[in-house]
């Protein structure tokens, strides 16, 4: 089989990670449930934490990003998604406007420092130093939407966004429809 041929047979690609984050949406994907199985038929998990796959195989179709940029890793892997990934979603509050972790903007990234490492009611830090090894990715003046970064191709809205929402986008982008997703699916009222 030639390699043109490999590439008309072989199933899309799709790539997740989870930058400053909880996680939740990368639950949210898992909580599709059986119809993983299905989702399994369609794709191939390129570098996820779903499959512990560490770096890129190849393009792909879809990427999934959850989390903002909160240091300089998280731009790296952002950008390293952009890069790999043709249509590339913010999945959830965090990856759409910061979420939780943007609560640190209201603040100077040096107060915030001091707080967490030298004058927090639990810090017990007898050096008296922030840390500064180099193998520790350096904080971001403020936690930035994945959309401030790099572009982004559609936002999935929620904290975390559900399983539903999540599979609908997917199927629909998988099969060449539109993503027009329902009121329901998107509502938080």
């Amino acid at each position: 089989m030639t390699k043109e041929q490999e590439n008309i047979m072989a199933k899309p690609k799709i790539a997740t990670t989870s930058l400053a984050g909880c996680f939740g949406c990368h639950m949210s994907i898992l909580d599709i449930d059986d119809r993983i199985l299905e989702l399994v038929e369609l794709v191939d998990f390129d570098k996820s934490p779903i499959n512990d796959i560490k770096e890129f195989t190849g393009e792909c179709l879809v990427g999934l990003v959850e989390g903002g940029c909160a240091n300089e890793e998280n731009v790296r892997v952002l950008q390293d998604f952009r890069k790999h990934c043709k249509i590339l979603i913010s999945v959830g509050d965090c990856a759409i406007n910061g979420g939780l972790p943007a609560m640190r903007n209201t603040i100077s990234l040096q107060e915030c420092l001091d707080e967490a490492y030298l004058n927090g009611p639990s810090t017990q830090n007898t050096s008296g130093k922030i840390p500064n090894d180099p193998e520790i990715p350096l904080l971001l003046d403020k936690v930035y939407p994945c959309h401030e970064v790099v572009k982004v191709d559609y936002h999935l809205p929620g904290c975390p966004p559900p399983a539903d929402t999540i599979w609908e986008a997917l199927v629909a982008l998988l099969t060449d429809k539109p993503l027009d997703l329902p009121y329901e699916l998107i509502k938080y009222d």
